[in-house]
């Protein structure tokens, strides 16, 4: 399949789910109230999907692969975060694991991303 739009990218598209497995998770109880915790863990979500939509358009493959290395980024910070959520109790263990899990996918896809990308412009980093 060609890509054409940054929507066709399957790290993408695994990332908008991973955003909106956050936004479930943030938008009641004491998770919700947590305003500092709540706020950094939607933004990285957002950082996530928005960093492969931004490279995406950056005109060189070179700076493409240095946005998905940011997006991987905020997908580690959303495993950290979800760690402290699931410490202070804001998360119960099986909301836990399918974020992480969803963050892991994620990051799978972004790092099959950059390799092929390297892989097939022989790009110097």
């Amino acid at each position: 399949m060609k890509i054409e739009r940054f929507e066709d990218i399957r790290a993408w598209q695994e990332a908008r789910m991973l955003a909106n497995l956050i936004y479930s998770a943030t938008e009641a109880g004491p998770f919700a109230k947590d305003f500092g915790l709540r706020d950094q863990i939607r933004k990285a979500a957002g950082s996530v999907m928005h960093n492969i939509a931004e490279g995406f358009e950056s005109g060189s493959d070179a700076e493409f692969i240095r946005f998905l290395k940011y997006s991987r980024r905020s997908a580690s910070e959303i495993q950290s975060e979800a760690y402290l959520a699931l410490d202070r109790k804001y998360l119960a263990n099986e909301d836990f694991q399918a974020i992480y899990d969803k963050a892991t996918s994620t990051k799978k896809l972004i790092n099959a991303f950059i390799g092929y990308l390297s892989r097939s412009k022989k790009i110097v980093e």
